[in-house]
């Protein structure tokens, strides 16, 4: 697992491992990345269900302005603290431990990208795209990616599905907030 692009580029980020654990493949992130190019320099970014904190980083050697790393797991968030300490005077993270819909629920700022990518085998993704439906997490303008491994089936109030790709046995959707015309 590695850094691909920006300022960092190249940097080898610690995975997290476990029979239960399924990283986002390299291959994934760079096509993620390059359908949100022109939207991370300057971007508030959350990584709610960060892992190892790859996605938040990637945004950050990008140029994103801000990023915060959320996981309900203490060994995640640890990984993720260890691979944000290894970007060398990098600013503008926090990284907090707890339930997805406990941070969604006592947040207070507005994201211009929120990656959610849960365990594959839970409902949490669908359960945290209606809370930045409903908190306003997500600014207008602004784009949720969800990855997961079947295509996205039905709606999402408050939220517009405007693309879904599919990379071997994963699939990315992005949303955007109601309204928005992309």
């Amino acid at each position: 697992m590695r850094v691909i692009s920006g300022k960092y580029r190249g940097l080898k980020l610690t995975p997290f491992e476990g029979d239960d654990i399924r990283p986002t493949a390299d291959r994934v992130k760079e096509s993620v990345f390059n359908i949100l190019y022109g939207e991370i320099a300057g971007a508030r970014v959350l990584d709610l269900f960060c892992g190892s904190g790859s996605l938040g980083i990637e945004c950050l050697s990008r140029g994103a302005a801000e990023a915060d790393f959320n996981d309900a797991s203490a060994r995640s968030a640890a990984i993720a603290r260890g691979n944000l300490a290894k970007l060398r005077g990098a600013s503008g993270y926090t990284v907090t431990v707890g339930d997805y819909s406990a941070f969604l629920s006592r947040n207070k700022k507005q994201y211009d990208i929120i990656f959610i990518d849960p365990p594959y085998a839970s409902e949490s993704g669908r359960g945290a795209l209606e809370l930045i439906a409903s908190t306003g997490a997500l600014k207008e303008g602004g784009v949720a990616v969800y990855e997961r491994d079947r295509a996205f089936e039905g709606e999402i109030e408050g939220l517009k599905k405007f693309d879904e790709r599919r990379y071997g046995k994963t699939y990315v959707t992005f949303f955007t907030p109601v309204g928005e015309n992309l």
